[in-house]
């Protein structure tokens, strides 16, 4: 049995959380130079740039990426050989903590949804998994509420044909419109019931982004190419002001469901998908 001192865990969510603001993922840095190498429209085009520039000031500069340092979600895989020496979510919620104000990070978090009140940055969104071996992966995605509040949630009957929940997704992407910050990443869980399709599609949007040039090998790959062919046809494009990129990807997570059910899950993340992951 290997033992992790919840102080280890405490620094390396501090520094994830440090890293998820002001670095952007690499996949997804290449990503956006990819669609400004292939943007046709000139306005879209400027408009990338100043995305990626964005990036790379905030990382030279050890600034966030976002102003909105979003709430949050930690995501824990812990090997089933590992005990934990002390409090997992107190040290989750104390790295937290340390990291924001280690890296000047806005405050965003409010402790009653109804009552709201003054700003803080913790408790986070803790999702807990067990694994074989003896190692703990921590993954921490800051997740900003501009796109958050696109989340499009639908109980389909078990008998819906691909098409209409190709439409669905489609749809929950045009209903974003400009709001959320496109080009978007658009998670989508599908199964499971409807708490875990959601998710699911906050998971698929830690997946990294594919290149949709290679060869496609299986079933989903297929329909994410497809929804995102369909997502860039609606001329949203970045920011809301037109071009052919309105998304850089979509990500797909399944699991089994109940014969009786068909739960999809819309989970948009803006152009900013920001995550940070360390085993330790």
């Amino acid at each position: 049995m290997r033992i992790i001192s919840a102080d280890k865990i405490k620094n390396t969510v501090a520094d994830l959380c440090v890293q998820a603001n002001l670095v952007l993922r690499p996949d997804v840095l290449r990503a956006l130079k990819s669609v400004y190498r292939e943007e046709t429209n000139s306005r879209a085009k400027r408009i990338l740039g100043a995305v990626i520039q964005n990036a790379a000031i905030a990382r030279r500069n050890g600034l966030a990426i976002c102003q909105d340092t979003g709430l949050p979600c930690v995501f824990v895989e812990i090997g089933d050989n590992v005990k934990i020496a002390g409090d997992l979510k107190k040290a989750i919620n104390q790295g937290v903590e340390t990291g924001y104000k280690k890296g000047f990070l806005r405050n965003s978090v409010i402790k009653n949804p109804l009552a709201r009140g003054k700003p803080a940055n913790h408790p986070a969104i803790i999702h807990i998994d067990i694994a074989p071996g003896n190692k703990l992966k921590l993954t921490v995605l800051p997740k900003g509420f501009g796109c958050e509040n696109k989340t499009r949630l639908k109980m389909f009957n078990p008998t819906a044909e691909i098409k209409e929940i190709k439409k669905f997704i489609v749809e929950a992407v045009r209903c974003a419109g400009p709001d959320a910050c496109p080009p978007y990443v658009v998670g989508v869980g599908i199964g499971g019931t409807a708490d875990y399709a959601c998710l699911l599609a906050k998971r698929a949007l830690l997946k990294k982004i594919t290149d949709y040039r290679l060869p496609i090998t299986d079933y989903v790959s297929r329909i994410e190419q497809d929804l995102l062919r369909e997502i860039n046809k609606l001329n949203i494009g970045p920011m809301g002001l037109g071009g052919k990129t309105t998304a850089l990807a979509v990500n797909i997570e399944t699991y089994p469901t109940h014969i009786a059910g068909l739960p999809v899950c819309v989970n948009i993340s803006c152009h900013a998908l920001r995550s940070a992951s360390r085993v330790i």
